[in-house]
């Protein structure tokens, strides 16, 4: 039976045969030397891992600074704007992404629906983006140990940290993906727990028992002044000034892209995946800035990382409302989930490269894999790059902090720009081609004529140009903010235009966009799962 009259899932409909004769079969490397990844990643692991994308010290240690810079409602309307663009992106990218669950992710799409100079760039591109985010959480975790103690080196820490890190992703993708699945489920337990006390603390449920209400909403107020600039036009600089943490936060979301390489059963676990990334931004975020927001003002001397010793928002309300032992407690859970985010990142870092090697952008030793499928060689160098953690040891661990999320930033939002770029380009192929886009394994309303892509390209574009005009004030001119800020967004384009000049590629047209080389090795790893079992199993299958 051949690929075209085979249905791969009740959500799939594989009648979606070309109105016009595919492109020549498109040369697709789906495994690399020794066998190649393995599809190890369970259901549970894939909704927790993209579940963990967006949990993080992003929003457990982050949302301090911008409550500093934008007030409680500058925080709460910047995480709002860009937990629309970070919506508008992961339903772009699960189109994509669930139709072709290859190794590589969006960097090897890329390469097969616009152009192999943006594959090579973007490959790079999220490479370093999570080579340099991995240091940032190790410096967040020793920001989060610091609480405790600053009578210990931060390089203890940090090397504890990275141990455990480093251990977890040299045991394999099961491995990882069991860790995972525990970390996130400390985290979700973390943040829901949270925002509920933080809902007593407002009411006046602590042990003071004095009620809070919107109180810091009036004094000191809902929006800050930013730099002391009067007006409107400053308190629009205040949140402003949000968004650059607040896609600090929400960087990682596209994670089950490249997972889905090693995803078991990929076409039924990807698009379920895809489809609660909106529940969890309005629960996790939206909830947990808001919360944050009514129980902490914006004054507060300690919310800034530079300040001196780092905290946590909430770990600084709890505090405050006199409740005793829980602010350890609770730092703790932040502490796992910054090993949870570490992990990630080394995780991601590795595959990216491995994907870079499969498409010949980098050195093909980085493709070499042992018999169980863990890519040793891109985990090796990977790992060295920790080292750029052990910088907090000559400043405060929370510049550090600062100066990496800004790299982080700017870099995870050009890959944001990538993947909605590329899905503009998917769409249009798709609509050449005569395949009907409802008869993937998923589909958004939301992209209807590419609706949510240019609106996610537009005001990432947007963002991107203004996000450090800061430095542009008179008086404010910082070196080190300009460059971590504009340093990836200078680069993206000279890699971009070099690499296609170098090696001469060209953009691939609609009607030469091959949609089914591949779908055969696809199609052999997707499968009816057994139905719910009890009702525990039931609850599991509706929250997951």
């Amino acid at each position: 039976m051949s690929y075209e009259e085979k249905k791969i899932n009740d959500d799939y409909d594989q009648s979606v045969a070309p109105a016009t004769q595919p492109a020549p079969p498109y040369e697709v490397e789906t495994v690399g030397e020794n066998g190649g990844l393995k599809r190890q990643l369970k259901s549970r692991h894939i909704a927790m891992i993209s579940i963990g994308g967006v949990i993080g010290t992003g929003l457990f240690l982050g949302t301090g600074g911008a409550l500093a810079n934008g007030g409680p409602l500058g925080l709460f309307m910047g995480y709002a704007l860009m937990g629309s663009i970070c919506f508008s992106v992961m339903v772009s990218l699960g189109e994509m992404i669930a139709y072709l669950p290859i190794p590589g992710g969006h960097i090897k799409l890329a390469e097969r629906f616009v152009d192999p100079a943006l594959s090579f760039t973007m490959g790079w591109n999220y490479w370093y983006n999570w080579t340099i985010i991995l240091p940032a959480e190790l410096s967040a975790a020793a920001v989060l140990i610091n609480y405790w103690t600053t009578a210990v080196n931060n390089g203890v820490w940090i090397s504890v940290c990275l141990v455990v890190v480093v251990a977890i992703n040299f045991l394999g993708t099961g491995a990882y993906g069991e860790a995972e699945f525990w970390f996130a489920s400390i985290k979700v337990l973390t943040i829901v727990g949270l925002i509920i006390l933080g809902v007593i603390i407002s009411a006046g449920g602590g042990p003071q028992g004095d009620p809070i209400g919107f109180k810091y909403w009036g004094n000191p107020g809902a929006l800050t002044q930013y730099k002391d600039i009067p007006g409107a036009l400053g308190r629009f600089l205040g949140f402003w000034a949000v968004l650059t943490q607040a896609a600090f936060s929400y960087i990682g979301t596209e994670i089950v892209a490249i997972a889905a390489g090693e995803a078991k059963n990929p076409r039924r676990n990807i698009p379920r995946a895809i489809k609660r990334v909106f529940v969890r931004i309005l629960v996790f975020y939206l909830g947990g800035t808001f919360v944050i927001g009514i129980i902490v003002p914006y004054n507060e001397p300690s919310l800034r990382l530079g300040s001196g010793v780092g905290k946590s928002p909430f770990v600084i309300a709890i505090k405050n409302a006199g409740i005793p032992v829980l602010p350890s407690i609770i730092n703790a859970c932040l502490l796992t989930s910054a090993w949870s985010a570490a992990s990630s990142d080394l995780y991601t870092s590795s595959r990216a490269l491995y994907g870079l090697a499969l498409t010949k952008q980098a050195p093909k030793i980085f493709a070499r894999t042992t018999r169980r499928g863990l890519p040793y060689v891109s985990l090796v160098l990977c790992t060295l790059f920790a080292g750029l953690a052990y910088m907090s040891l000559q400043t405060t661990a929370g510049n550090v902090f600062n100066y990496l999320a800004n790299l982080t930033a700017a870099a995870g939002l050009l890959t944001w720009w990538g993947i909605v770029f590329t899905y503009i380009r998917f769409s249009k192929g798709l609509r050449v081609q005569g395949i009907d886009r409802k008869k993937l394994p998923y589909w958004s309303w939301f992209n209807y004529r590419q609706l949510a892509a240019w609106y996610a390209i537009i005001l990432i574009s947007i963002i991107l140009f203004f996000s450090s005009y800061t430095v542009f004030l008179h008086g404010e001119w910082d070196a080190p903010t300009f460059v971590t800020n504009y340093l990836p967004v200078f680069l993206f384009p000279c890699l971009w235009i070099g690499w296609k000049l170098f090696k001469r590629t060209k953009f691939v047209r609609a009607n030469e966009m091959d949609f089914y080389s591949g779908l055969d090795v696809i199609e052999a790893d997707c499968y009816e799962e057994d139905p719910p079992r009890n009702v525990v199993e039931k609850v599991w299958q509706f929250i997951m």
